[in-house]
């Protein structure tokens, strides 16, 4: 099924193409020749870490209208209605968001070094409401090796995500920049607009200030129906301010402040839309707040003391209105038992300092990179009619150290983490646990490396489950093992190629579950998952370049008496980008994503090919000259199909439009 792209989609392609060139450009286009291949991401071939770094370029590149869209390429992350904010979520190697909360505690998300998202809220998605626009980099880590100095029970992985400085914008020279962006999407009729002002009065001092505005309609499917939510506004700023000083800059101050508001009326209480509207309808109003003050000190004397000291605060509230009438059970037996899930207010603050100092230093032939800290966070969560409210106090103290010999780096790692918790209705308990792992890599200097790791990781009880007893005193626990193979080298085929690939077997087992049960309410108290994750990129000096993503997982339920698969194991995945760069004026690319059929689970999902294109160019002539231009057509064939794990189907075609400019 075709979509006729809008006339003033059109005329503003068209129009953009034609002002961006000369008359003379016109009459014979030509671009510049190239000297050096580069894929679309570096794949990161020198850590033992299962580590995949999407930078500034390629979250412009994407035109991504949510968090979880930037992180979808990544192999072993899979998204959970992710188009939308409402109602999606982030799943990695088979942890994380499921059909029925938005999070289960084993996938950590951290902005600027704050632990932001909320607990296991009933129906509701991550409320991971935050735009795109304000970031300059997400990191995502799978699984638990590289996780022990940012947080307890991650045994999915973990994605950290830092905002913009104003020198990314003024390119560290001072003065004033302005930097727009304007946005369009034909399916839902989407725009954003992003303004961006950068200060910088000194060498040594710099302001920004964001603005964020995305308006985002109800999109369709490729059968042409209707999905996800109404119609939602999402305004977001960003106002971040650093000072460096010292006589060799060695000390730095930094202070930022995010807030991210959604206000829905009269829209489906079920983000996951998949209890056919049963629990009726809502007025939500979403609020999402990150503050982050940063001090750190990187003595001009010594190798020994690289102090960073982090106070973070984030703060997410979510008010629900039920609407009346809306919901068929109104006026049955079973509603007074559903109005206080609907008609509630929930509401997350987690205060957290981190004091963090790295060390470099040598003992015999052994190289250290010593990382030790402390760190104390306190959680609240507000009191509701339909969860309980309570504190969560912690204290854990971490101690990570890389040491290399040669082509060998080994990398022990240990956090211990204590834990008071309660609520005004409920007892309070005292928890602690010892975890961490170990990780290895050789490199042959041949290009060739291997490397392996295994961890031990704890999830401390959680607030939500205050009102069963049992459950506070039992932590959830994993361990995972890892091993590896990687290639990284420059002239393999010819002179100027770049290659690289990077593979990765891992095996988790949980145990003492206490945040998954069956259809019939059974707990789940074991399980395994197992996959290969495999990244590999290629470019040629000509500016060709092909880059490789690739996922296998297999889940079993392991619950003494129970069998089956694991609820969230994903699809197993094959993503091809094909492109060509031209210098830094163009970027060509296609990019095929092929799921295969999944009938490892309750509800077998059919096999889907998913093309995208995309196109990146920044004419230096005629009017657009300094603008960079994007196109991208997703779903290019207007695909009918929902992945495993979407509660909804996908998103059909999608035409998006990009103009940015820095002034």
């Amino acid at each position: 099924m075709f979509r006729q792209i809008p006339t003033p989609t059109a005329l503003l392609c068209s129009t953009a193409i034609t002002l961006a060139l000369p008359a003379q450009a016109q009459e014979s286009f030509a671009l510049d020749p190239v000297t050096l291949g580069e894929s679309k991401r570096e794949v990161q071939t020198d850590t033992a870490i299962a580590e995949t770094v999407v930078d500034e370029e390629e979250i412009e590149d994407r035109q991504a209208s949510t968090i979880a869209e930037l992180v979808d390429s990544v192999p072993g992350v899979t998204l959970i209605n992710g188009s939308t904010p409402q109602g999606s979520g982030i799943n990695i190697r088979g942890f994380g968001a499921n059909g029925t909360y938005g999070a289960d505690q084993k996938v950590a998300i951290q902005v600027d070094g704050a632990s932001v998202g909320a607990e296991e809220l009933y129906r509701i998605g991550t409320q991971l409401f935050t735009d795109p626009e304000l970031y300059k980099e997400v990191t995502v880590i799978r699984g638990m090796a590289g996780t022990f100095e940012y947080g307890s029970g991650i045994v999915g992985g973990l994605v950290r995500l830092d905002t913009k400085d104003a020198s990314d914008i003024t390119g560290g020279v001072p003065g004033f920049n302005l930097r727009q962006t304007l946005q369009y999407g034909t399916n839902g009729d989407g725009w954003t607009s992003s303004s961006i002002l950068a200060w910088q009065p000194t060498d040594n001092l710099e302001f920004l200030g964001n603005y964020t505005y995305r308006d985002e309609g109800l999109q369709e499917d490729g059968a042409g129906n209707p999905i996800g939510q109404d119609p939602a506004e999402l305004p977001s700023w960003l106002a971040k301010g650093k000072y460096t000083f010292g006589e060799s800059r060695e000390h730095a101050l930094s202070l930022s402040f995010s807030d991210t508001t959604s206000d829905e009326k009269d829209v489906p209480y079920d983000t996951f839309g998949t209890t056919s509207g049963s629990f009726g309808n809502v007025d939500r109003e979403t609020r999402s707040r990150t503050a982050v003050l940063e001090y750190s000190y990187d003595s001009p004397t010594t190798d020994l003391i690289n102090l960073t000291a982090t106070l973070s605060y984030a703060d997410q509230q979510i008010d629900s209105a039920y609407v009346p009438g809306s919901s068929p059970l109104e006026g049955t037996p079973s509603f007074p038992m559903l109005q206080p899930l609907v008609d509630a207010d929930h509401r997350y603050e987690t205060t957290k300092l981190t004091v963090k100092n790295q060390a470099f230093f040598d003992t015999g032939a052994w190289g250290h990179d010593l990382r030790t800290g402390v760190e104390f966070t306190r959680k609240e969560r507000l009191d509701a009619a339909s969860a309980p409210g309570g504190t969560d106090d912690r204290m854990a103290l971490f101690v990570v150290d890389d040491l290399t010999r040669g082509g060998l780096t080994l990398s022990p790692a240990l956090r211990y983490e204590t834990q008071e918790i309660g609520g005004p209705a409920y007892a309070d308990y005292d928890n602690d646990a010892l975890m961490g792992g170990l990780s290895a890599r050789y490199a042959f200097g041949n290009g060739w490396a291997v490397f392996g790791s295994l961890g031990y990781t704890e999830n401390l009880p959680i607030i939500d489950d205050l009102g069963t007893p049992l459950y506070m005193t039992q932590s959830e626990k994993a361990r995972s093992y890892e091993l590896g193979l990687s290639y990284d080298r420059t002239g393999v085929f010819t002179a100027g190629d770049d290659f690289a690939v990077k593979a990765t077997v891992y095996h988790t087992d949980i145990w003492d579950i206490t945040s998954y049960t069956t259809s019939t309410m059974t707990p789940i108290t074991e399980a395994e998952v197992e996959g290969l994750e495999l990244e590999a990129a290629y470019s040629l000096a000509s500016g060709y370049y092909v880059d490789v993503n690739g996922n296998i997982a297999r889940g079993k339920n392991t619950t003494p008496g129970l069998s089956g698969d694991w609820v969230g194991t994903p699809a197993d995945q094959l993503r091809v980008t094909l492109g060509r760069k031209w210098g830094e004026r163009l970027d060509l690319s296609w990019e095929v994503v092929h799921d295969a059929r999944m009938t490892r689970a309750a509800t077998p999902t059919p096999s889907s090919t998913v093309h995208n294109l995309r196109a990146t160019w920044r004419p230096d002539r005629g009017v657009f000259d300094g603008t960079e231009i994007r196109v991208g057509l997703e779903n290019a064939f207007d695909l009918d199909y929902t992945p495993h794990l979407a509660t909804r189907p996908a998103a059909g075609r999608n035409l998006k439009l990009t103009l940015a400019r820095t002034f």
